[in-house]
């Protein structure tokens, strides 16, 4: 069930791609590794795809939705899977998975049509 507004996805988007950024050095994992530098290229990932996404917080507007819903999907599988992809589960895991199960879940759940694009097809 599609229930969060594109509006507050946004907003979601840019504060966790920057906590990402900043998450190893925030919560301590900071050692120069994949357990650094994963989240950290996540994250601005996250807000340089944001720009580009056509919802209420995008600037340039020219990626889908959906598309951006897809990416965000991906990039929360692949930082929840990192620790064991790249063999640093014993340093640290808990904020991979944490913020990787926050962004499938946000990405399951956020509808895919930014509300301007809906009051357009219902001519209002």
């Amino acid at each position: 069930m599609r229930f969060l507004p594109t509006r507050i996805h946004g907003v979601l988007d840019y504060g966790v791609g920057f906590i990402l950024m900043v998450s190893p050095w925030l919560f301590g994992f900071n050692y120069g590794g994949s357990e650094t530098w994963v989240p950290f290229v996540l994250g601005l990932g996250a807000i340089v795809y944001s720009i580009f996404t056509d919802y209420e917080l995008g600037r340039i507007k020219r990626v889908k939705m959906s598309t951006h819903l897809t990416l965000d999907l991906l990039s929360g599988v692949f930082l929840l899977a990192s620790p064991w992809i790249f063999g640093f589960v014993d340093v640290v895991y808990l904020p991979h998975v944490l913020f990787g199960l926050l962004e499938i879940l946000v990405s399951l759940t956020t509808q895919t049509r930014p509300s301007y694009a809906m009051l357009k097809e219902r001519n209002i």
